[in-house]
């Protein structure tokens, strides 16, 4: 009996590598030298993010056991690598999403990929899967800003009760958002990387001084004090936990490199790939965006 796959013409004939897709060469080459880093995926419905994710999957080293999680089955990544190590699950009425990851983080997985993350179950298992489950993560989502999506899963992990409070679920948030790439469709039905953005969480530098306790005279303590009930509200009222910078921009019909990738994603992107790849992807940042500082 046929697959039913094979019988939908959208998924007969969608690209199954990044050498499938239609992009300029010096933008596949971006991607090409090891993947490392969570990705995620995002766009409006029918923009190509399933299929760029499939893409990306050739260039994961395949030393990597793959672990997969989807709420229905759609990536077929066994039939599309039959070689590679990969286990693809999906929740049942009787198995929930959560017990899947948990059978996952026991079966010596590297990347794990989660399908779409569109309701606050799946938002939490992304998370928890991107902080100690694998090396990285890859999945997609339907925002249409980069703020909208840190919002939306904030907001999943809040009603998941997860956690709490709004800041801290914020926090865990943008500690695994590496890069968003952003895919769009146009009225014609043309598809393309809209952009490629970073995500830089804001370490907080604001510091408590106790130095009050060596103070002599009253008023200079109460100097002291209200410095440090000054720093206290402004941790808790701090809002700016991220900054967002976009590294490729699809601007009048071509594509366009940025800001530079913060030195700690190119390290840890580095110290992941092998010798030729490590040398190769040094040479790119060096002819688009410089000499890079040592973390």
């Amino acid at each position: 009996m046929a697959n039913i796959n094979d019988l939908i013409w959208v998924e007969k004939y969608r690209p199954r590598t990044l050498q499938d897709i239609m992009l300029p060469q010096r933008i596949k080459d971006k991607f090409k030298d090891g993947c490392y880093g969570n990705f995620l995926f995002v766009g409006i419905q029918g923009c190509g993010k399933t299929t760029m994710l499939m893409g990306m999957i050739e260039n994961i080293y395949e030393t990597m056991n793959l672990r997969i999680t989807e709420m229905a089955f759609e990536l077929h990544l066994r039939k599309v690598y039959p070689t590679r190590n990969i286990l693809s699950m999906r929740e049942t009425d009787t198995i929930s999403g959560q017990e899947c990851l948990d059978v996952q983080k026991k079966t010596d997985g590297s990347v794990n990929i989660i399908g779409e993350v569109a309701t606050d179950p799946v938002a939490s298992w992304m998370i928890q899967s991107a902080q100690v489950a694998s090396k990285f993560t890859l999945f997609t989502h339907h925002a249409k800003t980069f703020p909208d999506l840190v919002t939306a899963l904030r907001n999943s992990m809040l009603r998941a009760g997860v956690f709490k409070n709004e800041k801290t679920a914020e926090e865990q948030v943008v500690q695994v958002l590496n890069f968003d790439i952003h895919l769009q469709k146009d009225f014609r039905g043309r598809r393309y990387i809209e952009r490629v953005t970073e995500c830089i969480p804001v370490k907080d530098s604001k510091t408590y001084d106790f130095e009050y306790k060596k103070e002599h005279d009253m008023d200079s303590k109460v100097t002291k004090f209200f410095e440090n009930a000054t720093t206290y509200f402004s941790k808790v009222t701090e809002q700016n936990l991220y900054t967002y910078q976009n590294v490729l921009e699809y601007v009048d019909g071509e594509y366009q490199l940025t800001n530079k990738i913060t030195d700690q994603n190119i390290h840890d992107m580095r110290a992941n790939m092998d010798e030729t790849d490590a040398v190769e992807f040094d040479k790119f940042i060096e002819k688009y965006w410089g000499k890079t500082k040592k973390v």
